[in-house]
């Protein structure tokens, strides 16, 4: 994230402190609790990054943590989160940021094991270095996944999730082409509250959906007289 390690710690653990509120929220929906688990994850991941602005950069393992999260494990959490909490009409599409993550989940992991991942305090801002090939189509197929995932989801508030990932994520590469990794994840972090509300709403409806079922099957099976 941009700035200090402070900003990391207070951004961290605010972060967390929705993600625990929003996966107690989404406890009644089994199907939502990977997504609103998101925020938590990354609430660690900017912690972790604290730790790597407390070790100047280097490659030790906070570093090493931090890319394990940002690369390989992300483009893959989200379009499966997605799928599992998506409504029935959405998961055939979802299926292509679905495939998306798991090739680029898998090529990022096959260059975390055979490089050497390092990270550089940049002014106000973390760079982090892999020295990864084909770097255009492993972006693309990263945002596809991420980005992708929530705008084809079929449930606004995702999609404004989606949204505003998508601006981060031109902000972030207009700003700071170099550290785009580090400075996009901050503000996926902060944007991810926006989960929060959706959990909620998820809750409020899923009483009302039970009662629909029924009156669904009372109305299929009417009582004999």
């Amino acid at each position: 994230m941009c700035w200090s390690a402070t900003a990391d710690l207070i951004a961290g653990t605010g972060i967390s402190a929705v993600g625990i509120a929003t996966v107690a929220r989404a406890a009644r929906r089994p199907r939502d609790l990977p997504l609103a688990a998101l925020p938590l994850l990354l609430g660690a991941h900017q912690l972790i990054e604290a730790a790597v602005w407390h070790h100047n950069g280097g490659s030790g393992p906070a570093t090493t943590a931090w890319a394990v999260i940002a690369l390989p494990l992300l483009p893959l959490w989200v379009p499966a989160a997605v799928l599992c909490a998506a409504p029935p009409r959405a998961r055939r599409r979802l299926l292509l940021p679905l495939a998306a993550g798991i090739a680029t989940s898998a090529a990022l992991a096959y260059a975390l094991v055979t490089r050497t991942v390092t990270a550089e305090i940049r002014g106000h801002t973390v760079g982090y270095t892999l020295g990864l090939s084909h770097t255009g189509p492993t972006v693309t197929g990263y945002l596809l996944a991420t980005i992708g995932s929530l705008l084809l989801s079929g449930d606004r508030v995702l999609t404004l999730l989606g949204i505003l990932a998508a601006i981060g994520a031109a902000v972030s590469f207009a700003l700071w082409q170099r550290e785009f990794i580090s400075t996009w994840c901050a503000s996926a972090a902060v944007a991810s509250v926006v989960l929060y509300h959706w959990a909620g709403q998820h809750h409020s409806a899923a009483p009302e959906t039970a009662a629909s079922r029924v009156r669904d099957r009372r109305s299929r099976h009417p009582r004999k007289p």
